[in-house]
């Protein structure tokens, strides 16, 4: 299939085919005349790499964790790979982080709301 197959059936934009290509992360067949060519396997490894995404794993991550995924659809599983333990709690970690950073934003937000002088409600006949 073509890349706007592949597309149609994951939900995934060409551009960003594309760039998962230009990122090592999908190897698609090439024909003669230079087209892209993807397999049912690549469907499958296209959806799990915009999974991983979604959650918050960054792409150099994923490529450490993709020879790692087992099953062709839905949530991957991950076998065989040691370094699939110590990459997704890193991910963690920098989840956690992200997590704090915005709830000590949300905190000031809040604050700053809260020191708001009430406004004065509009009079009547004016």
């Amino acid at each position: 299939m073509r890349i706007g197959e592949l597309s149609k059936r994951t939900g995934i934009s060409q551009r960003m085919l594309r760039y998962y290509e230009q990122e090592g992360l999908l190897e698609p067949r090439r024909t003669s005349t230079g087209y892209r060519e993807y397999n049912d396997r690549l469907v499958a490894l296209a959806r799990h790499i915009r999974n991983l995404s979604n959650s918050g794993i960054k792409l150099k991550s994923i490529k450490i964790l993709l020879p790692c995924i087992s099953g062709e659809e839905g949530y991957p599983q991950f076998v065989g790979c040691p370094e699939v333990r110590a990459t997704l709690q890193k991910e963690l970690e920098k989840l956690d982080l992200k997590l704090k950073e915005l709830n000590d934003s949300r905190n000031l937000v809040a604050g700053f709301l809260q020191e708001l002088i009430p406004e004065k409600a509009p009079r009547k006949g004016k």
